[in-house]
């Protein structure tokens, strides 16, 4: 389950499945095309936070590159000239750099750079290229803010606790060698996914000399503060917001926006609702502080609306209550109006918004950095002047930097051009379909490059996590290695996914799988119609949510002639308390907790139809997943043994939830197991 702030909120060989229609394509210039392979995980690189420089001349960007030696994600600092689009390396030594920030001057950059320990505070000036260590932190520095004057930098970091104790061990003898003491957990949320079981300790708020120095603890108290961190035009003041109520372990949507003052520690609560307010931004005269927020209903999805209220907490009210789209980054221009950025229809977008609440578009198709599934995200970033910068792609090119203006913008680096050139993509195309009630979903069709028209191809239903989240066309090496191997990929956004407002999203509240079936299952039938889906080689996989609704539908339906879930849930009282989100499940998605409504529980639990289920189902889980725990698809794996249904269970190693793609030989290796497992029980066509 792909875990939201409700809207603020593997191994075969590489390559062992079958490799179809690439020899049709087209060749390229300089030679025969080449069809995309595992092995090409590991040459694709991503750009990630553009920061566009003050005067709107420089982005620096996080540039995503993956070292085949050590498997791993490698990220980097450059710098693009907006003019000319030339770049060059800024920070790409040993080790990880990250989180550019520019001075308000724009002579210096600050960023977060890791090598063999904790992540430390560094400051570039630009001038002569000369970089110094502003920290000796024993953890990794977050939510990076420079002061407007630029003597300071303030962050936030998490700060050791003593935990709970209990009793105590005998005296041990000197020299001895006694096992590692007991530990003793009492809080709500003990363990997090991609971050395992939680050491004792709460984020709070610090600041450091921007030329270095011993940095002062600001906030304290058992609570954790959260950036983004914002400073107030005189350097005395800075804004953020947390869940500082005394239930906060209980109720963690109840966020709100509070003042520190830098001198004293004092802080002043601004706003007072139930529900969330974060991200907040000053004004740069410090009269207005945007954010973003929602009243809290006790629904599964609320639209994150943009507020603006006075610098005091006074006069809230919100800019885009009648979008009827989720906000979910804003940054001021000038004093009168604001940039934010939405999901609308699985694309995301920049727009200006003004006090008046009047909206401009000035960007579409933001992409993010996540590259197995074709998921909506990107990030931006504004100039003094205007100048917006993005990350941006589409479904054949992973993010890439632009900077905002005309119909599609401007491309200013072609990272995989060299790459993705000499390759035979998958094409991705709309496909339109209509829900069982007549409702229009959004549906992408991914063909196998140099197909022959009108030929009826086997047919993968890759369905999305979260549930609420959604899918756009956006680049994803999951599809293009199905498509690679002969498969058309069918990807939706079925009742319940964002970007079409809180209506459509929450046609699942308090129901959830139910009628998200038959949207999925319309769309495979739209791809039977339209000529291109053969209906006796169905296939399905999904993640997470998608997971969850894979196990669903084999439970429902025998049109499949094989089935993967990966990192699912089976059984919902067993996840809603043991995931690490145990605190949200009830009241948000069940009205009740599970003692007080098994029935109804065990009523949208997949392990409820594991009875009729005969379709051949693979279950797939990393090894150390804390949302969708292990136990989750362990029981269902059992359950399919029991009942005499072909199965398999595939652990990757050392994998959270949301880190099961993060290694590019297991995100190969994981598709190719998949595929492997499909093509056990794929038949030829029927003449």
């Amino acid at each position: 389950m792909r875990r939201f702030r409700q809207p603020l909120i593997a191994l075969l060989l590489l390559g062992s499945a079958s490799v179809a229609f690439a020899q049709d394509a087209k060749p390229a210039p300089d030679g025969p095309v080449r069809a995309f392979t595992g092995r090409d995980l590991f040459s694709l690189e991503v750009a990630s936070d553009p920061q566009i420089s003050p005067d709107g001349k420089t982005i620096a960007y996080v540039r995503m590159s993956n070292d085949i030696m050590t498997d791993k994600a490698r990220p980097t600092i450059w710098l693009v000239d907006v003019a000319t689009g030339k770049q060059s390396p800024l920070v790409a030594g040993p080790g990880s750099h990250q989180s550019p920030r520019w001075s308000p001057d724009g002579k210096r950059l600050a960023y977060v750079s890791a090598d063999d320990g904790a992540p430390q505070l560094y400051v570039l000036w630009l001038a002569d290229g000369t970089s110094a260590k502003i920290t000796g932190l024993p953890d990794s520095p977050s939510a990076i803010a420079w002061s407007p004057g630029g003597n300071s930098i303030a962050y936030t970091m998490a700060v050791p606790d003593t935990g709970a104790k209990l009793g105590s061990a005998p005296d041990k003898p000197e020299g001895a060698k006694w096992a590692d003491p007991l530990t003793v957990i009492d809080k709500v949320t003990y363990r997090a996914d991609g971050a395992g079981y939680l050491k004792p300790g709460f984020d709070h708020i610090f600041v450091v000399a921007a030329d270095g120095g011993a940095p002062r603890q600001l906030t304290f108290g058992k609570y954790n503060d959260n950036g983004p961190l914002s400073w107030s035009a005189d350097g005395r003041t800075i804004i953020f917001s947390a869940n500082r109520h005394p239930d906060w372990e209980l109720h963690p949507l109840n966020s709100e926006v509070f003042a520190l003052d830098v001198a004293s520690g004092g802080i002043t609560t601004l706003t007072n609702r139930n529900g969330p307010d974060e991200g907040a931004q000053m004004s740069p005269d410090g009269s207005k502080i945007a954010y973003i927020g929602y009243d809290d209903k006790l629904r599964a999805y609320e639209d994150a609306q943009l507020y603006v209220m006075s610098s005091n907490g006074g006069s809230p009210r919100s800019l885009t209550a009648s979008l009827n789209r989720s906000i979910d980054g804003v940054q001021w221009a000038g004093n009168g109006a604001l940039y934010v950025s939405y999901d609308d229809h699985g694309v995301k977008r920049v727009a200006r918004a003004g006090l008046d609440g009047k909206m401009t578009t000035v960007a579409t198709g933001l992409a993010g950095d996540a590259l197995d599934r074709p998921y909506t995200g990107g990030e931006f970033s504004v100039s003094k002047g205007g100048t917006v910068a993005y990350s941006g792609g589409d479904a054949l090119n992973p993010a890439d930097v632009y900077v905002a203006g005309g119909k599609d913008g401007r491309r200013l680096t072609r990272l995989n051009a060299t790459l993705l050139e000499g390759k035979a993509l998958a094409q991705v195309t709309k496909l339109p379909v209509t829900a069982p009630d007549g409702r229009a979903i959004d549906a992408w069709l991914v063909t196998p490059p140099g197909a022959a028209q009108g030929a009826k191809l086997p047919l993968i239903l890759e369905i999305h996590g979260g549930p609420f989240s959604a899918y756009g066309p956006s680049f994803s090496t999951d599809d293009q290695l199905y498509a690679a191997a002969g498969y058309a990929v069918l990807y939706t956004n079925p009742r319940g996914s964002t970007s079409y407002g809180a209506e459509f999203a929450n046609l699942i509240d308090k129901k959830y799988p139910a009628d998200d079936y038959g949207d999925l299952i319309a769309s495979v039938d739209a791809a039977i119609a339209a000529g291109v889906a053969d209906p006796d080689n169905l296939f399905v996989t999904g993640g997470s949510g998608g997971g969850v609704l894979t196990a669903w539908i084999v439970g429902k339906t025998q049109r499949f002639k094989a089935a993967a879930t990966q990192k699912p849930v089976i059984d919902w009282t067993s996840f809603a308390l043991t995931s690490d989100a145990a605190n949200f499940y009830s009241p948000y998605w069940f009205a009740k907790k599970p003692w007080e409504d098994h029935e109804g529980y065990w009523a949208r639990s997949p392990l409820s139809l594991v009875g009729n289920v005969t379709t051949p189902t693979l279950v797939v889980v990393g090894s150390e997943d804390y949302r969708t725990p292990v136990s989750e698809s362990e029981q269902y794996y059992t359950a399919l043994k029991l009942q005499g249904v072909p199965t398999a269970l595939v652990k990757v190693p050392g994998a959270s939830h949301g880190g099961i793609a993060s290694r590019p030989s297991q995100s190969a290796a994981k598709a190719s197991a998949i595929l492997a497992w499909f093509e056990k029980y794929r038949t030829a066509p029927k003449p």
